[in-house]
């Protein structure tokens, strides 16, 4: 079973990564009703206003709760997450008896898994990974719905504006990822339809649609709610994900213990008598 929480962090938690959860049907569940319309703005006024309120961070660590619901079955785990910014992911996954039972490592270039219930191992790329799981996605995906932040290496010029719910909303049929971002043929396929809400006052994400071009039937929703303050800069303690595809997985993580640019370690040591998966 843990190698099903593993697939699914790859891919939503994505963090790794989260009891049947619905969307939120307004910007913020705490202000349904806006005292007042909020005014129009161009598109590229608001990215300037997402990029200045995004999480700025070198390093991150939290520890989350989270709840997982796929195809009617539901499972619930404690973990922690570290992140080096633009550089690695690492999560350690524990089950509710309080022993770890999975570790993820991921890089730029890479993915690797621990389960140590089954004291097997997985090494391999991302486009195993996408094949494996039939998706598209990368390092800098991963990173950016993990934390509510908008994509890095993703061209910005061609979103559209709107007001929709008592939010902010940029909208594009066609990102691209940067040239000088590109690692591979492989990588230049990765080519996101996209949908961003902004909270009208503090310009964080309140919820993101991601899917891509010729593959109408997966797309990722991520919702951001509970923002509270660290080090001056807002984050959000609940995050939501739904990955419709085939099956529906729903998934929901509660953050504490959160703590920004604070030098981590990453430990990941295969034992010597773990297999490796094929």
């Amino acid at each position: 079973m843990i190698i099903r929480y593993i697939k699914i962090k790859v891919l939503a938690f994505l963090p790794v990564l989260l009891p049947a959860l619905f969307l939120f049907n307004s910007c913020s569940p705490s202000r349904k009703v806006m005292v007042a319309p909020i005014k129009e703005e161009g598109a590229d006024y608001l990215i300037e206003k997402l990029k200045a309120h995004e999480l700025k961070f070198d390093w991150f660590s939290a520890r989350f709760s989270a709840e997982y619901e796929n195809n009617g079955a539901n499972n619930s785990f404690n973990g922690q997450i570290r992140i080096r910014k633009d550089s690695l992911i690492w999560i350690s996954l524990t089950p509710m008896l309080g022993i770890e039972a999975a570790r993820v490592m991921i890089s730029q270039d890479s993915v690797k898994l621990i389960n140590r219930l089954n004291k097997t191992y997985f090494i391999g790329d991302y486009e195993y990974v996408n094949r494996f799981l039939n998706t598209n996605i990368d390092y800098d995906l991963l990173q950016a719905v993990l934390l509510g932040n908008d994509l890095q290496f993703y061209e910005n010029g061609k979103f559209r504006a709107s007001v929709d719910k008592g939010c902010y909303k940029l909208s594009t049929s066609e990102r691209h990822k940067l040239k000088k971002h590109v690692r591979s043929n492989q990588d230049d396929l990765k080519i996101f339809i996209q949908n961003i809400w902004l909270d009208p006052q503090s310009y964080k994400i309140t919820h993101t649609e991601v899917k891509e071009i010729r593959r109408d039937n997966i797309k990722l929703e991520s919702n951001y709610a509970n923002f509270e303050s660290f080090n001056g800069q807002l984050f959000p303690k609940e995050i939501k994900h739904i990955i419709w595809a085939e099956n529906t997985i729903r998934m929901q993580a509660d953050f504490s213990k959160i703590a920004i640019d604070i030098p981590q370690q990453f430990p990941f040591k295969i034992p010597g008598s773990y297999q490796p998966v094929k």
